[in-house]
């Protein structure tokens, strides 16, 4: 094994308390829920595409977004639905990028499609818009080369895995996740950042992104 690299900046692990706010805004109409989707906050786009992986941490089929669901279990337009599923959240560094591909999407389908506009949710089912709120908080956890990352990897929680590797890139807007980050730009190991960047996290669970990358954190000491 070779010397370690020390680490330019250090790796500072943060954690986040999450809380759900409902917005007191609801459609019941695919045109309602489209205007609405271009006004809320961010911070309800993000709710609604990644809900799922933040109360169902344990499972792991990639899950649909609130939107497709309820387009598809509500107003009954399963093509529309599928086509909201098939979005990859992967490819959208922003939450302006996410949010303008849904509504893209929406609106394409409502043009080829008029009647869907007349389909109205019954009293009960409107969907309601939630909005994500979270505070940060930074950890005692301070590292300063790979073998200390993955030590600590092992003893975080997985609030803090969540907010590492999905909030920080989307909900803030930085290029990649924040591990992945540090290691090319602290480390100097683009090979290994790369590594840790190109799998879909959507399609894992929380656990198995954490054995995952400490698995190839400690591989990649091991050389």
């Amino acid at each position: 094994m070779s010397e370690l690299t020390k680490a330019s900046q250090p790796f500072r692990f943060s954690t986040r308390l999450h809380l759900s706010e409902l917005t007191g805004l609801r459609a019941t109409t695919l045109g309602q829920l489209l205007d609405l989707i271009k006004e809320v906050p961010g911070a309800c786009i993000y709710h609604h595409t990644h809900r799922f992986l933040q109360q169902h941490q344990f499972l792991s089929p990639e899950p649909p977004n609130d939107f497709a669901y309820w387009i598809t279990g509500v107003l009954g337009e399963d093509e529309l639905g599928e086509r909201l599923v098939s979005i990859d959240i992967m490819q959208y560094s922003t939450i302006r990028q996410l949010r303008d591909k849904i509504a893209s999407t929406i609106e394409n389908y409502l043009k080829d499609n008029p009647l869907a506009k007349m389909r109205f949710a019954g009293t009960g089912e409107e969907f309601h818009f939630i909005k994500s709120v979270s505070f940060i908080i930074p950890t005692s956890y301070v590292v300063y080369d790979l073998k200390e990352f993955s030590q600590v990897l092992k003893k975080i929680t997985i609030e803090s895995i969540y907010f590492h590797i999905f909030e920080a890139r989307l909900r803030l807007e930085k290029p990649t996740n924040d591990f992945s980050y540090w290691i090319e730009n602290s480390l100097g190991d683009k090979e290994l950042a790369d590594r840790i960047s190109g799998f879909d996290p959507y399609t894992r669970t929380l656990e198995d992104l954490r054995n995952m990358i400490i698995r190839i954190v400690e591989k990649r000491i091991s050389v």
